[in-house]
């Protein structure tokens, strides 16, 4: 009776292990003591992993997934952009942002050529389902004056993600692209999403 009862709380156990693994996508080594006793960790600004210097706007910018899930940006903890506030459109989604203040100048699905930016604006783009096939070389001329390096690459079904601001001297360190590759999307015409979190410095 007691091997019995041994191996029952064996198989008890490692049902229990493969469903947080299968269903939880957590490992023993991420449940530790705060998490049993439901204790909450420290939550960063946009949901970010680290916490950002006070000189600093956190951010988080997602690209669509496909033509099915819309992006979403967030600044300074507050969502700007995103499927819930139902502002945004396939294409590219921007939302310019005061680089001093932070405050919020405008959001919109809309060509960069149609209205003058100011000079320390940051500017928050993510496409969403295809945002290139008919950005002409003007527009593209306009984004890498805010400071991107894959503006020029980019190609139909791309996802591309990018914090860059007006009057920027070099490349921004906040851009990723991903191309549309049939051997390597994770979806049937579309690349997988891209997720960029970071602290955006103050102007």
């Amino acid at each position: 009776a007691g091997i019995i009862r041994t191996v029952v709380l064996l198989i008890t156990l490692l049902g229990t292990w493969f469903i947080v693994q299968t269903y939880f996508e957590r490992s023993w080594k991420t449940v530790n003591l705060r998490s049993w006793l439901g204790k909450q960790l420290p939550r960063h600004k946009c949901g970010n992993q680290k916490s950002c210097p006070q000189d600093h706007f956190a951010f988080k910018i997602i690209s669509g997934a496909a033509n099915v899930v819309g992006p979403s940006i967030c600044f300074n903890d507050m969502i700007l952009m995103s499927s819930v506030k139902n502002n945004i459109g396939r294409g590219l989604n921007i939302a310019l942002v005061n680089g001093t203040s932070g405050q919020l100048l405008k959001v919109e699905t809309f060509d960069m050529y149609s209205g003058e930016i100011k000079r320390g604006t940051i500017v928050l783009t993510a496409s969403y389902d295809d945002a290139a096939t008919k950005m002409n070389d003007k527009v593209r001329a306009h984004f890498e004056e805010l400071g991107s390096s894959h503006v020029s690459k980019l190609g139909f079904r791309d996802n591309w993600v990018f914090l860059g601001a007006k009057g920027l001297r070099n490349k921004t360190p906040f851009e990723e692209h991903i191309k549309n590759d049939k051997e390597t999307n994770k979806y049937d015409g579309w690349p997988e999403l891209l997720e960029m979190e970071g602290c955006a410095p103050r102007k």
